[in-house]
This record gives structure tokens, sequence and C-alpha cells, in this order.
């Protein structure tokens, strides 16, 4: 696929996501870590100007105002409005929005016909960016709207396989990151050897079930589970159960875009929008705890017989519709655990790729030996968050890799953040 084709194709599945919002919809926001609908798709169009601004002869900046409204952390570009207050602004309006962003698009594809081979990786970085926005676009719509958001949805898959127990994993040295000649993201690098202990970690993600016994079993009332600041948490915020779960007559139910259902129809599905804090607190529970990301990432992708990694868990192979649920299958929900055996890794694990992010006991730092490729955009934050792996069914599937290391910070749960427990051997 050519440069210009895959701008094109990502352009298009932003505002595909955004279509059915109603014009209202457009520029609230929910809370001051969420984002309107019109920030996002004015944000993306506003990370191309840039690269017109620096690369393009002769290019006039659209609109200052726009510049302001439509930066986001970047110090470097100037003033910028504050995050929280991203939905205190009626304008510019959507018609507006729309109207830059399709000035952008003109001015990119002209662009791009005749631009010089050097530019091609930070017009690839934007689209990469864009894809990131895409999936925080579901995640933003969901807290704003969820059930009253009407996608077309795919039907769920059902189990294919039963997933059970625990995968044992032989330690030594291990190459974690990424090491290769494709897109990756400067925190993925350098690969660097670690030593791991022998260990054992879940074949399948924790489960709504399962989850709903350790709150059954009082695990939000009982602090002996909780770090401190977990537990600060969960009396400050009167968390009584994961985001998106809801008390009716004493049934616990999901609600997500296809609208309410009991957990016991959604027993199967991994738990989904948990905070590290709950993730922990559940594996200790269990008598258990949370994988480091090097035990995650070579659970997810070694293959000791061959003693070789691979890109993805059931190979080299990009994702498709049979082996991981991705932002493409259309499905708008994470699917039930053994919906998707021809994804499973040669220990047996499944759905290490897609459906949630998993939790990692992995605090957010530089790799030994990192260096800045991107300024003002990873090595920025790499201060008290948790780092996730694996992806989500609102990722992109050439967005995504074992080695993508996403982050949050502890207390967050409004990503599709789920988890999967470890135990040393």
């Amino acid at each position: 696929m050519t440069l210009i084709d895959f701008y094109k194709r990502v352009r298009a599945r932003t505002m595909e996501i955004v279509a059915p919002l109603e014009i209202e919809d457009y520029v609230i926001q929910t809370a001051e870590f969420m984002s309107p609908p019109r920030w996002h798709i004015g944000h993306t169009s506003w990370f191309f100007e840039t690269v017109l601004q620096a690369h393009k002869p002769g290019y006039k900046v659209y609109s200052e105002d726009f510049l302001f409204y439509f930066n986001s952390y970047y110090e470097g570009f100037g003033a910028r409005i504050e995050r929280p207050k991203r939905g205190t602004k009626s304008r510019p309006t959507v018609r507006e929005t729309v109207g830059y962003r399709n000035h952008i698009d003109e001015q990119m594809l002209d662009f791009l016909k005749s631009a010089p081979e050097s530019v091609s990786s930070v017009v690839r970085l934007g689209l990469e960016h864009e894809m990131q926005h895409q999936e925080l676009l579901v995640y933003d719509i969901k807290h704003l709207l969820c059930d009253q958001f009407q996608p077309r949805i795919n039907p769920r898959p059902t189990s294919r396989s039963k997933v059970e127990g625990m995968a044992e994993v032989e330690g030594g040295l291990f190459w974690l990151g990424y090491e290769g000649d494709e897109f990756a993201w400067d925190n993925e690098k350098p690969a660097h050897q670690v030593f791991l202990q022998d260990f054992a970690i879940d074949r399948a993600p924790v489960t709504n079930a399962e989850y709903l016994e350790f709150m059954r079993d009082g695990g939000y009332q009982n602090f002996r589970w909780w770090f401190s600041e977990g537990w600060e948490t969960v009396k400050r915020e009167n968390w009584l159960a994961p985001l998106y779960w809801e008390l009716h007559d004493g049934e616990w139910m999901i609600r997500d875009f296809s609208g309410l259902h009991s957990v016991d129809v959604r027993s199967e599905d991994p738990v989904s929008h948990l905070s590290y804090y709950e993730a922990s607190a559940f594996a200790k529970w269990a008598g258990k705890r949370l994988p480091t990301e090097a035990e995650w990432e070579k659970a997810a992708c070694y293959d000791a017989e061959r003693k070789l990694k691979h890109r993805f868990p059931w190979g080299d192979a990009e994702a498709g519709s049979g082996n991981a649920n991705l932002f493409e299958n259309g499905f708008w929900s994470v699917t039930p655990v053994g919906a998707f055996p021809e994804g499973a890794n040669p220990y047996g694990c499944q759905q290490m790729i897609g459906d949630v992010w998993e939790w990692t006991t992995s605090d957010y730092v530089p790799f030994p030996r990192f260096k800045t490729e991107f300024d003002e955009y990873n090595d920025k934050w790499f201060v008290n968050q948790k780092v996730l792996r694996g992806g989500s069914f609102a990722t992109p599937r050439v967005h995504i890799r074992t080695t993508y290391r996403n982050f949050f910070h502890a207390h967050e749960r409004w990503m599709l953040s789920g988890f999967r427990c470890a135990r040393d051997l």
C-alpha cells in the first residue's frame, strides 16, 4: 500500500467512527480526562498541519485560533488550551472543524505527490498518532453515550475452545523490546536482554465471572487486598465494581455499546475497564500477582521449541479477523474467552492480542540505552504510570504488535483495560 493510500484509509476511518454522532455529541466533554469528538478530528488534522508548516514551501497557517485549540500537550508548538477546558468552547464549530480537516487533507494529498522520502517517516508517525486517537475516540464516545451510540455492530462470536489453567514459562535470558525495520515507537526500543525466573501465566484473561467472585467475597470491602493508594481511591470514589457495571435489583449488569447485559450472560468475557489497583487486588486475592511486562512479552511471542521470538502470539503473519478481536472485526465489544483459538501461542495462551489491554506490574520507564525519536511524545511520560500490553477491540490491526507499550496511571479505568495473572514457579 502506498503512503497516499494509507493516509486516505486512516483519515477516512476517523470520520467513519464519528459518523453516527449527532451534532450536539461532538462538543461534549464528560470528564476532564476525556476529550470531545470535535477536538479529536481537529487535533489529528492539526498534527498534519505542523507537517505542512515544516515541510511544504509557502504553506500558510489555516487559523492561529485553531492552532491554539487543537494543540494537545506539545509545548514546543506554542500556547494551547488546557485539557479540562476542551469542552468549554463552542467554537470552532463542528462544521468549521470538518472544513479545516478537509483543507488539511487536500493540502497533504497534494504535498505527498512530490514529498521527499525523508518526510515519509513523520507522515507515518502522524498516521500512527491518529490511530491512537481513533481508539481514544471509542473510549470517549462510550463514556459520553454508551448504548445510545449506534455504530454498525457485527454479531459477536461464541467461545470455540475451553481455555483453562496457567502456562509454565521457563526463565533465562530474553530479548525484550522491538528489533526490526518496520514502524515501532521509540519507547519499544532498543531490544535488550533481561533475565527472567521461571513463572506461570494465565492462559486466558480474567473473566467477568471470576471477577464477580472477588466482588462477592467482599473484594471492595476488604483493605487487605489493596495497595494503600488503591484502597484510598476505592473509598474516595465509592467503587463497588468495574466501570460500566450497574446494580439492578440486586443483580450486576454491564452496559456497553449494544445495551445492558447481565454479568451471567457475559460471564466468559474478559473483565474490562479496571484500574491497576483493581487488577492487583484481584491477583492478590487469588493468590497470584500481575506479570511484569517482560514476562507478558515472553509469554506472548516466544517459541520455546524453536527458541525464537515471533511478531505475534500466533507467528509472524499480520493480525486478521480469525486470530484477534481488533477494531476491524466490528464487534465494538470484548469477545468470550476461547473465541479466537487461532490466535493461541505455543504456550496455549489465548487473546493476548486484542479484546483488552492487559495491566502489568512494570513501571513505564525507558528501556536501557533509550534514545528519543519523537520530541514531546513518549519520553515526557516516563513517570508514575504502569505499562499495559496487547491492544483492545478498539485498536486497529496495523497499529498493534506484542512489543507495543501502552501506559496509564494506576487509578485510571476509562480505557479498555483488563488483565491476566501470573505466579512464581
